[in-house]
């Protein structure tokens, strides 16, 4: 069983060909929503491959909250560990503009995930094989449930972004850190390189289209990323968590595990949407497969 402990918010996309400028009114061309969340993203990831997974989170009383907890339902995902808030469902404002964009994250019932939430499912989360973690609800939620996996000897795997709420203090905690390589200078203030050599198979850092990297106690091992044709590179770093998670749950060696969630993270750009390019295992078997 996989615990993930995190956001839940539906993503809200408009892509326009300006930039609106203070006071100024434009067109845009689409809108969509999309379920999101860094949270639900590695949920729904590790869930298509295959894993148990238990969603802790909260959603509002509102119709983004209905259709968030009806995606991880029929995502095959446990939900007695969501919430209903009265707060509003967290939603994420993307302004998409000629590849660049601009967001705004509004938390709402995200932020109710508390330390009270966390000891109503403590019987659940004591079941768990391996807890995940983002970095998009409260740090003190953070604390607590490191003491509580500490405590039960829990492994636990945080992927840390935003990389601004990180505590430098959690890194004694965790089983595995996955920050991508902006994120690890953020944190550690050096080159990604040095710092795998201080946490030997504990930190992985994801390099994009490059794979990932991570010490293995002797040297540092490069896991080559997998060409492809990217369409929407929105989900791949929650898909290699999931994935990764997965894999190294299901009894995976650390290198193994990254190839893995490299194929799967590989997969899920080429397809519109955090969620939508996300594989089931036989499409990430496949490509396995076509590597030897």
């Amino acid at each position: 069983m996989i615990t993930v402990i995190g956001s839940i918010n539906m993503d809200i996309a408009i892509q326009t060909d300006i930039f609106p400028k203070q006071g100024e009114t434009v067109l845009g061309n689409l809108f969509t929503t999309i379920p999101g969340g860094k949270g639900a993203n590695q949920a729904v990831a590790a869930a298509r491959l295959g894993s148990q997974v238990q969603m802790v989170g909260a959603v509002g009383q509102d119709a983004f909250g209905n259709e968030l907890y009806a995606n991880l339902t029929n995502e095959n995902i446990l939900v007695g560990g969501v919430a209903k808030s009265s707060n509003s469902t967290g939603i994420a404002n993307i302004l998409l503009n000629d590849n660049d964009n601009r967001i705004i994250v509004v938390p709402g019932a995200n932020f109710d995930v508390d330390q009270r939430m966390i000891d109503q499912n403590m019987e659940q989360i004591q079941k768990s094989s391996l807890v995940m973690l983002q970095l998009e609800i409260p740090a003190e939620t953070i604390d607590y449930i490191l003491e509580v996996c500490e405590k039960y000897s829990i492994p636990v795997l945080l992927n840390p972004a935003p990389a601004a709420n990180y505590k430098p203090e959690w890194i004694e905690k965790v089983t595995y850190l996955t920050p991508n390589e902006t994120e690890c200078e953020v944190i550690f203030g050096t080159d990604y390189e040095t710092v795998l050599k201080q946490y030997p198979n504990k930190i992985i850092v994801t390099l994009g289209g490059d794979g990932a990297a991570y010490h293995d106690g002797i040297e540092i091992v490069k896991v080559a990323g997998f060409a492809t044709k990217a369409i929407d590179t929105t989900g791949a770093g929650d898909t290699f968590n999931g994935a990764f998670a997965h894999a190294i749950t299901s009894g995976k060696s650390i290198e193994d595990a990254v190839q893995f969630a490299n194929i799967a993270a590989s997969l899920s750009v080429e397809k519109f949407g955090a969620q939508g390019g996300m594989p089931q295992i036989d499409k990430v078997m496949e490509r396995l497969e076509g590597m030897k």
